[in-house]
C-alpha cells in the first residue's frame, strides 16, 4: 500500500506505472474535493466510481478511522461489490449545482442580516405592528426610522444596508438562474416539479440540479437521496369538494426560496441535509 497525492501530476505519475491500466479498478468516498480525481481518472482510462460515505457497511463499534483502513476496506468492499456509487453530474450539471447552491447561500445571509436588523432595532423598543415584515409597507417603516444618537444611526443604516445588498444579490442570482429552467438536461425536471403545489422554477430547478438524474425525470437514481412525495386534501375554497393535489413533503429542497416567500419555504443548505428517511412511489409522481 503506498500513500500518494491527489495532485495530478502525483496521479498521473502513479497509474502510468502499471502496463495494463484498463485493467485497474479505482474508487473514492464522495468528499468535499468534488469529482476532479474521477475525470482524470476517466482520462487516463481507469475505471473509476464515487462512493456514497454514508452507504458504506461498517461494522458496529468500528470507530477507527485512519487513511489505511479506510483504503483497506474500500478494496476489499469495492472487490465485493458492495458499495453504492454515486452518479456523477456532467459538467454543466456541476456548474448549475454550484449556482444553486450559491443561491442557497444568499439566502441564508440575507436571513442572519434580517434577524441582525430586528433584533437591533427590538432592543431599542422599535417594534414592527403593521402586519407581515419585509413587505412593500414594512420597507417604507424602516426608511422612515431614525435615531437622535449619531452611532445608533450609523448602526441602523449599516444593518439596513446589508439586507438591501443582499436582496439585490439574492434577486440577480435569481435572474441568472431563471434561464436555466429551459434548457436541459434541466428542463423536464423542472416543468414536472414545478407542477406541484408550493415549488417555484428556481425551487425547482435546485432540487432538479441536486437529486435529479438526467434525462428530465425527477426520479433520482438508486444511490442518490430524494425527497418524499405524498397528497394532500385541497383546502376549502381552493377546489372542488375531494379534490386533492400533490405536494412536497418539508424534506424536499424545492421548498427553499426567498426568506419571507408566500410559495416557498427555506429550509437549508441542500448538501447538508439528511433525505436518508425519503423516497419516491414507484411510479414517480
Amino acid at each position: 500500500m503506498e500513500k500518494i497525492f491527489h495532485d495530478e501530476e502525483s496521479v498521473r505519475r502513479f497509474v502510468h506505472r502499471f502496463p495494463e491500466r484498463r485493467s485497474l479498478r479505482a474508487c473514492y468516498e464522495a468528499g468535499p474535493t468534488g469529482y476532479g480525481l474521477y475525470h482524470l481518472l476517466h482520462t487516463l482510462d481507469v475505471p473509476c466510481e464515487v462512493v456514497a460515505p454514508s452507504l458504506i457497511p461498517k461494522a458496529p463499534g468500528d470507530r477507527v478511522k485512519t487513511d489505511r483502513r479506510d483504503a483497506r476496506r474500500l478494496a476489499r468492499l469495492h472487490r465485493a461489490g458492495e458499495l453504492s456509487p454515486v452518479r456523477i453530474p456532467s459538467p454543466e450539471e456541476e456548474a448549475v449545482r454550484d449556482l444553486c447552491r450559491a443561491r442557497v447561500d444568499l439566502v441564508e445571509d440575507l436571513d442572519r442580516a434580517r434577524r441582525r436588523l430586528g433584533a437591533f432595532l427590538l432592543r431599542h423598543d422599535q417594534v414592527w405592528r403593521g402586519g407581515s415584515r419585509w413587505t412593500l409597507k414594512h420597507d417604507a417603516w424602516l426608511r422612515s426610522l431614525s435615531f437622535g444618537d449619531a452611532a445608533l444611526a450609523s448602526t441602523l443604516s449599516h444593518y439596513r444596508a446589508v439586507v438591501e445588498v443582499r436582496t439585490a444579490e439574492l434577486g440577480a442570482l435569481e435572474e441568472e438562474l431563471l434561464p436555466y429552467c429551459d434548457k436541459d438536461p434541466f428542463a423536464a425536471a423542472v416543468a414536472r416539479l414545478a407542477a406541484y403545489r408550493g415549488v417555484a422554477e428556481v425551487g425547482a430547478l435546485t432540487l432538479a440540479s441536486e437529486v435529479c438524474g438526467g434525462g428530465g425525470s425527477p426520479g433520482p437514481p438508486r444511490s442518490w437521496a430524494s425527497p418524499a412525495w405524498e397528497s394532500r386534501s385541497t383546502p376549502r375554497g381552493e377546489g372542488p369538494a375531494g379534490a386533492t393535489s400533490p405536494r412536497l413533503n418539508s424534506c424536499s429542497p424545492a421548498r427553499a426560496s426567498s426568506p419571507g416567500s408566500r410559495r416557498v419555504r427555506d429550509v437549508g443548505p441542500l448538501h447538508q441535509r439528511d433525505y436518508s428517511n425519503c423516497t419516491l412511489p414507484a411510479d414517480g409522481t
